[in-house]
């Protein structure tokens, strides 16, 4: 028997990059997988295309989870879909938006950053916890860019992932005592868009030769070490703020 059978797991921008290798590695450990996604329609279908490979059960939920309704409608549509109980949620979906150096940050900038990462992270987590039944799991998704502050014009991006570090201490000790364990992930120089976007090609290759392991990560090694995390073999992990960046920064 796969360790997620018969649960059920909500992936928070689960269609693209990291997001997608988590959704695909729980449902191949045989988990029900929601994807969520909010804007890319054909990325989600791609993402259930692959699942659907290898016989896995998903299906996509449109929502931007820096709205309350609309996370209340995502999980509405999971417990629709698989049932009332949701075990799972991972908490992928946020962003950097750009690079941008105090002097031309506004406050509508820095809000925004704000609550792509840290409000939704309070909103889905609000309103999954109620569902969880004990042994359930949320990983989030924080960055080490909120251990060191990020690079430059990341000030903002670095800020926010840091609350969510702290959120998920917060939420360890809360949720604790109904056997809701809750952990994040501090991702640091992995290939995906996000650094396709926002670093150039020559940090790129710098970071990776300064880094002990001399590689970037790719996204199912996030992914497996996630779905490890939201596993009952990590039963005694929780507020734990695990780096995953081949060593090239030690908290």
């Amino acid at each position: 028997m796969s360790k997620f059978t018969n649960k059920t797991a909500i992936v928070t921008g689960g269609s693209r990059d990291i997001g997608r290798a988590v959704s695909i590695d729980l449902a191949k450990n045989g988990a029900n997988v929601v994807v969520n996604y909010r804007g890319d329609e054909a990325a989600a279908d791609a993402t259930l295309a692959e699942i659907e490979k290898f016989g896995g059960k998903a299906i996509k939920v449109k929502a931007d989870v820096t709205k309350a309704a609309e996370v209340d409608a995502l999980v509405a549509a999971a417990r629709e879909a698989f049932g009332d109980a949701i075990h799972i949620l991972v908490n992928v979906a946020g962003g950097m938006v750009e690079r941008r150096p105090l002097a031309d940050m506004d406050e509508e900038f820095f809000n925004y950053v704000m609550q792509l990462n840290v409000t939704s992270t309070f909103l889905t987590t609000k309103a999954v916890a109620p569902f969880m039944p004990e042994g359930s799991a949320i990983v989030n998704y924080a960055s080490q860019a909120g251990r060191d502050g990020g690079g430059p014009g990341a000030s903002a991006y670095g800020t926010s992932k840091g609350a969510v570090m702290t959120f998920t201490r917060a939420m360890a000790k809360e949720l604790g005592p109904k056997g809701i364990r809750v952990n994040s992930l501090c991702p640091g120089m992995i290939a995906t868009l996000f650094h396709d976007t926002f670093t150039k090609d020559e940090v790129r290759a710098n970071v990776a030769a300064a880094t002990p392991l001399r590689r970037q990560g790719n996204v199912e090694e996030v992914a497996q070490t996630t779905s490890w995390l939201a596993s009952d073999e990590a039963a005694f992990v929780t507020g734990a703020n695990i780096d995953i960046n081949g060593g090239m920064f030690f908290s």
